[in-house]
Formats: structure tokens, C-alpha cells, sequence
């Protein structure tokens, strides 16, 4: 039988062996360091290989080619404040930060890539993201802002040249999966039934984001977004001058400056496909050259979505940095489309086909099966605006002077 001498040495046994333990940790944690990253195929060192090998390499890494990337570099660091450390260039900045948006790689695998410490890579992709966002206030807006000219893509097309000349860009809205506590879910669960961010954008006719509104809940509807968009003088909505007006579907209102379809007829392109391109009457004319124009917006968030995996499978961030993350994206979407090389594959490949939309741009999207009561609430959340007869009338213009042809 134990007695009480015998159980206070066990006990002290018991804390001499914790001790022991606590200080042989301290001791390999802090005095005899086993190193972790030891590959001698350092980050840079890799990013450095990549920069002067074969394109396909870096394309596929980073989402771009090596003079992007190289001039992207130099204006991020010249105006935008992107740094590096004394261990650490920007040039490994930017590319962890590519990477992790391009690659959707874990903080986890960018340790192991770039051979660095969590926390070092966490605060590497954070400078990165915020270097930018910054960029993304000087590149997400319209490259001729007064909207003085006609777009060259409608100028130079007889579907939509003269019709459609006033036309200035296209909007809509997108889902971007989300990360969002338990107590917050069920704001950001819409009729996918997963929680997203919706995204309200503007685009032109070169593929390029000209306005964007992110952070709304997935089931935000989407003229929701658009009258606070519009209405709100901080948000820099950029409005359409007197004459001029954008693309609207019709989940949107009908009003001054903003052009949808006629209601209750045959509207998108696989629709009109299916029926071997047969066009029914007036507004089934007009609604087939309106969706077609229109789809440039369905292209953008394809490309959007397909180079920067990471909207697709959103990690568990704060929900700040998941709309930091719209933002950087679109402008590297923006920076890569309008640079002088007009080198990117993935555009290349939209324009070649207009009605072939990458699938991306369809994941988590509101709308695609909706019921019959959920078509009829879509429909009363939509009340037109002002100048909706005005825009009544001229789509009953545009429609005779396409039937004159």
C-alpha cells in the first residue's frame, strides 16, 4: 500500500522529469537551433531561374510573363511602397504575393517554396497585397474617362456599329467564395448556398475592370449593389455622360443611362444556339446583339477568375483581407491587359472566341436556376428609374434601325 512518503516522490519524480523536458526544449528551441529551411535553392534564388528560363515556367507560376512582371516590380516599388527586408528583396515580395494568389498555395507550401517562416511570409503577403490595392485605385478605372470616343471593338463591328455606338462598358455582378465566421454565415449565403462576396463591376470593351464594388454579403441582390453604387457620391461610380449609357441584364434597373433587354424574351447566347440562331421578332433581335455585346463582362470575370485560383477557393482570412484580395487581383488583371506587349494567353484565348466563357465565371453566381417565386422577387427587388422611358425609346430606335438593314 502506497504511503504518503512514497506519493510525494513520485510527485517530485514527476516534476523533475517535466523540467527536464521544459529545459532540453528551451534548449534545441533557443541555444542549439535545429534549422528548419535548409534548402540551398533559396526563393529568390528560384525566382531568379524562372526570370530567365523558359516562359511557360514563369507564366505558369506567376500568372504572367517576365517583362509584366518585371515593370509591374519597378512601379510597385517606385509608387506603391512595396519593400523587402534586409534578408528579403521586393522581388521575392512580389513573387511570394503572385504566387499565392496565382497558386492558391498555403502559407505552409509558400514556406516551403520560398524557404521562410510562416509569419515571415504572412507579413511578405500582406506588404504585397497592399502595395496592391494601391496600385488597383490608379489602374481600375477607364482608360479614356471622359468617354470621348467609340470603342474600337464596337467602331470596327457591323453587329454593333452604329447602333450600339454610345455605348460605354458593361456591368454586373460575380460571387467570390468566402471565408466567414459561423455567427456571420447566413448573411453571405445566397441561393448557391455557399457563402460568397458579391461583386459588382464595371468593365469596357477591352476586357478591363473600370469600376468595382466588393465586401457585399452573397445574398446582397445585385441592384442592391448597384443603386448603392450609384447613388453613394464616395464610392466614384463613374457615370455615364448625357447620351452615353452601359449594358445592363436584367437583374438591374432600367434607367437613364443604363440600357437592358426587353423583358419576357429569349435573351442569352446558348439560348439562341440551341435554337440554331433563330431569331423570333423584333426584340429577340435586339436582345441577341444585346447579350452578345454585353458578354465582354461574362469574359472579364472568366479571365479574373481563371488566372487567380485563389477567388475560387478562398482561404480561411479575415474578411478585410479576402476584399483586399478582389481589389489586388483585379488590378494585376487591369496591369496585365493594358501593358505595351499585349502578351497574356489567357486573354488572347477569350478573344479568339467570344461565346466560349471560361466556366470560372459562372462558379457561384446568383441566378442560374432560379425558381419561379424566386424570379418573381427578383423582379419586384427591380423597380426602374428615372429616364426609363428615355431608354424605353431608344431601344425601340436601335431595334428599327437594325430591322432596316
Amino acid at each position: 500500500m502506497e504511503t504518503h512518503m512514497d506519493t510525494r516522490r513520485r510527485k517530485q519524480r514527476g516534476m523533475f522529469l517535466t523540467a527536464i523536458c521544459l529545459i532540453y526544449e528551451y534548449y534545441n528551441t533557443y541555444i542549439d537551433r535545429s534549422p528548419c529551411m535548409t534548402s540551398s535553392y533559396i526563393g529568390d534564388k528560384w525566382v531568379g531561374e524562372l526570370l530567365a528560363g523558359h516562359p511557360t515556367r514563369f507564366c505558369n507560376m506567376f500568372r504572367m510573363t517576365q517583362a509584366i512582371f518585371i515593370d509591374l516590380l519597378d512601379l510597385l516599388v517606385g509608387s506603391h511602397g512595396l519593400h523587402g527586408s534586409s534578408r528579403t528583396n521586393p522581388r521575392e515580395v512580389l513573387a511570394i504575393t503572385l504566387f499565392i494568389l496565382s497558386q492558391n498555395e498555403s502559407m505552409r507550401g509558400a514556406m516551403e517554396r520560398f524557404q521562410h517562416s510562416s509569419e515571415t511570409i504572412s507579413r511578405y503577403f500582406s506588404i504585397g497585397l497592399s502595395a496592391l490595392v494601391s496600385l488597383s485605385s490608379h489602374v481600375i478605372r477607364a482608360s479614356d474617362y471622359k468617354f470621348e470616343h467609340i470603342p474600337a471593338e464596337i467602331a470596327r463591328d457591323a453587329r454593333y456599329m452604329p447602333f450600339f455606338k454610345d455605348c460605354i462598358g458593361a456591368i454586373d455582378g460575380t460571387h467570390v467564395d468566402a471565408r466567414i465566421p459561423n455567427s456571420d454565415k447566413v448573411a453571405f449565403i445566397g441561393r448557391c448556398g455557399s457563402t460568397t462576396q458579391n461583386v459588382m463591376a464595371v468593365c469596357d470593351f477591352n476586357m478591363c475592370f473600370t469600376f468595382v464594388m466588393a465586401g457585399w454579403e452573397g445574398s446582397a441582390h445585385d441592384s442592391r449593389i448597384f443603386k448603392s453604387a450609384t447613388r453613394d457620391p464616395k464610392s466614384n461610380f463613374p457615370h455615364p455622360p448625357a447620351g452615353k449609357y452601359y449594358l445592363v441584364d436584367a437583374g438591374y434597373p432600367m434607367q437613364r443611362g443604363y440600357l437592358k433587354p426587353f423583358p419576357d424574351t429569349r435573351y442569352h447566347i446558348p439560348d439562341f444556339a440551341r435554337a440554331s440562331n433563330v431569331t423570333r421578332g423584333r426584340n429577340e433581335i435586339f436582345n441577341k446583339r444585346h447579350s452578345s455585346l454585353r458578354g465582354v463582362i461574362e469574359r472579364t470575370f472568366g479571365v479574373w477568375k481563371k488566372k487567380w485560383v485563389i477567388l475560387r477557393d478562398m482561404p480561411p482570412y479575415n474578411f478585410s483581407k479576402q476584399v483586399q484580395i478582389v481589389f489586388a487581383t483585379m488590378a494585376l488583371h487591369n496591369y496585365i491587359r493594358r501593358h505595351h506587349s499585349r502578351s497574356d494567353i489567357d486573354f488572347h484565348l477569350a478573344e479568339l472566341d467570344e461565346e466560349n466563357v471560361p466556366s470560372e465565371t459562372f462558379e457561384y453566381r446568383l441566378g442560374q436556376f432560379f425558381t419561379e417565386e424566386e424570379t418573381e422577387a427578383s423582379i419586384a427587388f427591380t423597380v426602374d428609374g428615372e429616364g426609363a422611358s428615355e431608354m424605353a425609346e431608344l431601344r425601340e430606335r436601335i431595334v428599327d434601325e437594325i430591322a432596316c438593314l
